[in-house]
């Protein structure tokens, strides 16, 4: 009886006399594919001022943004090595085809933007890899944004140079 004593909850429940609570963990439902009536997953991925609409379907691995291809769109090779390490580290490389709209920022944020919204919609396509895109941080929004120019300032932070004279 004291080997069933993991946790004050636990605890009281045998003080009490009654049985314990089930707790959160066992409770929870298994997640369930999220996919529409073409067999897709959309999700929106966000990132500096730049906003992705993606839909993930299975296929041969074709990426096309904003009606491109990944490489004419995403010419950097860099670029195009992001948009690849969700599929890298979830490993269905060449599985999923990937259509994506992506408005708003520069191509770096485009690109991080797509990163993120790929994550989500193979998450919610198939939820067994929702472990390592989390484990990798791909399916955390990065809040980093552009600091605002204060009034009195340059910049954001840099002030007008000083003259003492």
């Amino acid at each position: 009886m004291a080997d069933d004593i993991k946790s004050l909850d636990d605890l009281k429940s045998v003080v009490a006399g009654t049985k314990p609570a089930a707790t959160a963990t066992e409770t929870a439902a298994p997640r369930t594919p999220q996919r529409d009536a073409l067999g897709r997953s959309y999700a929106t991925g966000k990132r500096k001022d730049a906003v992705a609409r993606v839909w993930v379907k299975p296929g041969s691995g074709k990426v096309t943004v904003n009606g491109k291809d990944m490489s004419a769109y995403f010419a950097r090779p860099v670029l195009q090595m992001i948009l690849r390490q969700p599929f890298q580290v979830a490993g269905v490389e060449n599985q999923f085809d990937v259509m994506a709209t992506v408005v708003g920022g520069g191509l770096s944020g485009q690109a991080g933007a797509v990163k993120h919204g790929i994550s989500r919609a193979l998450q919610l396509y198939e939820p067994s890899l929702r472990g390592a895109l989390k484990a990798a941080g791909f399916l955390t929004r990065d809040s980093r944004v552009v600091e605002r120019k204060k009034y009195g300032k340059a910049k954001a932070r840099r002030s007008f140079q000083f003259s003492k004279r």
